[in-house]
């Protein structure tokens, strides 16, 4: 040893041995495994009494081949003692460091490196301080702490570091034994040469050592106070997480990171990133056994499939989108008039809003089938929410993630499954939301269709903002009067009024039979032909509606009988007319015709026009009068309006009875009945008050009314005849029960002119009036009718009912 240390002190240049991921400090002994052939060289070539050699850390321990600039200037001078050679060629060495070294200049790059050094001090005072002893006894009993706590390190490192008298070799000593310390931190304790600086720093890593061993053991002793000894898989599990929990050192799972990529590539807003790497962020520290663990994962996975910047990249063809119309529709050219114009701007601007509109129209007319074609003429995608029954407001805004098996509401469902942003979204029934003590769902709706709104739409399971406003919306109803006024006023109505004749047996021939000749796997021609005057047969006799739902059922119904046929062997065509449709579809259930001529024979009847959800329909008003003291009876299942309706008839018609002949004390002594028959059916409304004047006059009088002629309009008690709504529902109800003159009030003259053509209305005259007295002219026979006995009435009755078939 002597001569050892004699030499130490002597050299001045020495051969470098470059090491990975290790650091050499003074009067410690390390084992080395040199492999490099350099290195090998290196070793080989020194003398027996000769081997100093200077240990210097490499900066990059990827680089194979270092030179000097990979190498870190200060190393250690070592002395090896042991050589072994190893069977894979490598060598086995065992080195003492002797001293810190600098390396000054290198002087040979080959075949190894050889560098002029510098020998350094260990940094020592020349006096010691108080406060360096104070440090140099807490260095001791920290690392003292740490032996103790460690399971890796011998506890007679202890009695070692208790007989080092030296600070120096003290630190030295401590940080080459202590297993924790990074490369990097070995290497900066080494170029440390103040030794109260590298006691200081030693300090700070030996207090961090403790800290986490303390919680390691901590986290072990929580844990095995619940393990048993049937739980051993439980216990590994726990010990894990309270690791992830206390530590936060685990590595990111590998799903972390799918998800954290997903959320960057999603093209969200800014809100709802921030969001969404703020719950990424929670279950990267949650357990997967953990409640919150899976109502994370979902909401998460609802943000990234949603179509936040997808939508529809179609070019707009207008002459395309006109024929999947008008193969889809037959007429309903204002409704695809304005959707022809809202794609013409659209192709203009690009980044207009999606208008909300409204089809509000009866029962069968083709209002949702008219959304879907609107969506492939559009070429994006449809989909549709029932609205029907709807009592909840969460259906549309969602539930609170407070809640169990909380979801996001219909909107942003229905947003998913489009996978788009601006796709055809059809709210069907809006006229049937309910409401409850669960909320109001159309008040939610007025966010969702308001397109100055909805660009910010925010549902309560997401909690941030989605933008709606390039979303086509468009709402169905059977009627408006349900739907409430703020939300009706967001909402561009179109109203599709009923079918014609005409215009039924057109979409039968068209959509209806092809359809149901396809289902029930009937060819027509070949095996069934519908006549028009087969199909006009049934719309006239076997429906009373404005669409064409019941239409298309008794079509299917006629199939199904020649289907039998054919199952059954037979091969004759089929010929659908007038004459057999009784043996398919049984005895006919309307005669309007005969009806409306029959019931106004007699005086104090007279036919009205009535607007309904299903379309319009005649209604029939009676009077009559009786001996009694000045009671009116009002029946029928009539509603309020229509009750104050008959008194203001009443109350005209005691006015101006002598107008008419009626003596002014016939309403001293005698009882009115007014009835609107179908009295099961609730009634109610303004627009039948001509009506009732004319019953009540016809009755009074004794004229009856003119054969099929009908009338609507209300009435004030000076006279005038105020406009209502519906014409063309009723003209076209009137025209199917055989009416030949309809009255009207005169400021309805433009709603005829804008709705009803001449071809629709065909030979039904359209009379416009002011006054009730023009309507008593045009209502009523000029004569009164010669007075009947009861027996003459019933028998005249008897004689008017059809013996044979009817036609």
């Amino acid at each position: 040893m002597p001569t050892k240390q004699k030499k130490a002190t002597e050299f001045t240049e020495l051969p470098i041995l470059p090491v990975r991921d290790t650091v050499l400090f003074p009067n410690a002994i390390l084992p080395l495994t040199v492999g490099r052939e350099s290195s090998l060289q290196l070793i080989n070539e020194l003398k027996e009494d000769e081997r100093f050699i200077a240990v210097v850390a490499q900066r990059d321990p990827r680089v194979d081949n270092p030179q000097a600039v990979d190498l870190y200037q200060i190393g250690t001078a070592a002395f090896i003692h042991k050589i072994i050679k190893l069977p894979n060629q490598s060598l086995f060495v065992f080195v003492e460091g002797l001293q810190r070294i600098a390396v000054l200049e290198v002087v040979q790059q080959e075949p190894y490196l050889k560098a002029r050094v510098q020998q350094l001090s260990d940094g020592a005072p020349e006096e010691k301080s108080a406060d360096f002893e104070a440090l140099v006894r807490s260095v001791t009993a920290l690392f003292q702490q740490v032996v103790q706590l460690s399971p890796t390190l011998s506890d007679d490192l202890q009695t070692v570091v208790m007989n080092i008298d030296e600070p120096a070799r003290l630190a030295d000593f401590i940080a080459a034994n202590l297993p924790s310390l990074s490369s990097t931190e070995k290497q900066e304790l080494l170029e440390s040469l103040d030794l109260k600086g590298r006691l200081e720093r030693l300090h700070r890593l030996l207090a961090r050592e403790v800290e986490v061993l303390q919680l390691r053991s901590k986290i072990q002793t929580e844990v095995q106070d619940q393990v048993t000894q049937s739980q051993r898989e439980y216990y590994l599990r726990e010990q894990m997480k309270a690791i992830q929990k206390e530590l936060g050192e685990a590595d990111e799972q590998q799903e972390i990171e799918e998800l954290r990529k997903k959320i960057e590539a999603a093209g969200m807003s800014e809100e709802a990133r921030k969001e969404a790497n703020r719950e990424l962020s929670r279950l990267a520290k949650m357990s997967p056994a953990a409640a919150d663990y899976h109502v994370t994962r979902t909401y998460l996975d609802w943000l990234l499939a949603l179509p936040w910047t997808k939508i529809s990249a179609t070019k707009i063809d207008l002459h395309k989108a006109k024929e999947v119309l008008d193969a889809d529709h037959y007429d309903l050219e204002k409704l695809k008039e304005r959707i022809l114009d809202y794609l013409a701007v659209l192709q203009l601007k690009p980044q207009l809003k999606g208008p909300i509109i409204c089809f509000a129209g009866p029962p069968g007319v083709g209002k949702t089938s008219l959304g879907k074609s609107i969506a492939r003429a559009l070429d994006r995608k449809f989909v549709r929410m029932s609205l029907g029954g709807i009592h909840d407001e969460s259906e549309i805004r969602g539930h609170r993630r407070t809640y169990i098996g909380a979801l996001p509401g219909q909107i942003i469902q229905g947003i998913r499954r489009a996978e788009t942003r601006d796709p055809i979204f059809m709210l069907d029934e809006v006229d049937k939301v309910g409401r409850d003590f669960r909320g109001d769902p159309s008040s939610a709706l007025l966010e969702v269709l308001d397109p100055e709104q909805n660009a910010h739409f925010r549902d309560n399971y997401l909690d941030v903002q989605f933008d709606l406003s390039k979303v086509l919306f468009i709402c169905t109803a059977n009627m408006l009067d349900t739907i409430p006024p703020p939300l009706l006023d967001r909402m561009e109505v179109l109203d599709l009024q009923g079918y014609t004749e005409e215009e039924k047996i057109e979409i039968a021939v068209r959509h209806l039979i092809p359809k149901q000749t396809e289902e029930h796997g009937i060819k027509s021609p070949e095996q069934i032909n519908f006549t028009h005057e087969g199909l006009r047969d049934i719309i006239r006799h076997y429906t009373r509606e404005a669409g064409v739902r019941n239409v298309e059922r008794e079509v299917a119904t006629v199939c199904r009988k020649q289907a039998r046929k054919i199952a059954e062997g037979s091969t004759a065509q089929l010929v659908v007319t007038p004459d057999n449709l009784r043996d398919f579809l049984g005895m006919q259930r309307f005669r309007l015709e005969t009806e409306l001529v029959d019931r106004t024979r007699q005086p104090g009847v007279s036919v009205g026009l009535a607007w309904t959800p299903t379309g319009g329909d005649v209604l029939f008003v009676e009077a009559n009068a009786m001996k009694g003291g000045k009671g009116f009876t009002m029946t029928g299942h009539v509603g309020q309006v229509m009750q104050e309706s008959m008194q203001a008839a009443l109350a005209w018609v005691r006015a101006h009875a002598s107008d008419f002949g009626i003596d002014p004390d016939f309403f001293q002594s005698n009882d009115i009945h007014m009835h609107v028959p179908a009295g099961a059916i609730p009634k109610d409304g303004p627009s039948a008050g001509v009506t009732m004047v004319a019953a009540l006059v016809s009755a009074l009088t004794r004229r009856p009314a003119r054969e099929r002629v009908a009338m609507t309009g209300e009435i004030t008690l000076s006279g005038q005849v105020l406009p209502v709504g519906g014409i063309k529902e009723k003209a076209l109800a009137a025209k199917r029960a055989g009416v030949l003159e309809i009255i009207l009030p005169a400021e309805n003259e433009p709603n005829v002119l804008e709705d009803l053509s001449p071809e629709l209305l065909g030979d039904v005259k359209i009379h416009y009036v002011k006054t009730i007295l023009e309507v008593m002219d045009l209502a009523l026979e000029k004569n009164p009718a010669p007075p009947q006995s009861a027996n003459a009435r019933a028998q005249a009755s008897l004689m008017r009912q059809p013996t044979g078939p009817p036609n």
